[in-house]
């Protein structure tokens, strides 16, 4: 599977909307960036579509229901509970910003993510 690289612009536009807030960091994943809050994620990009995660059904549902709304990640293999947000919104930041922000409130909540041990290296 070739992972598709984000736009400069994309870029840009992805770091305006992730609100400055504790415990918020952005780190380059896979070529692309992803937001944390505790260790989870709660938006990304996969190319130029910027995603959000949403925990709560009932915003899934109504972010869902939006025109310009689509499955997030590779075409083969969406993430699940990932939305892409409309690419009309980058002419429209204050849209985008609101999805993120309860992104963020809703992963927000969820226990942190812990570290992964990794197994001793086997010798040769």
């Amino acid at each position: 599977m070739q992972i598709p690289r984000p736009s400069e612009d994309s870029k840009e536009f992805f770091r305006a909307v992730i609100p400055e807030a504790p415990g918020v960091e952005v780190k380059p994943m896979f070529g692309n960036l992803g937001a944390f809050v505790n260790g989870n994620m709660f938006a990304g990009l996969f190319g130029d579509d910027l995603g959000v995660r949403l925990v709560d059904e009932d915003s899934l549902s109504a972010l869902r229901a939006v025109p310009g709304v689509g499955p997030f990640g590779p075409a083969e293999r969406p993430m699940g509970g990932y939305l892409a947000l409309p690419p009309a919104w980058r002419g429209d930041p204050e849209r985008a910003t609101e999805w993120v922000s309860a992104a963020l409130e809703q992963v927000g909540r969820l226990p942190a993510k812990q570290p992964k041990t990794r197994a001793p290296r086997k010798k040769a």
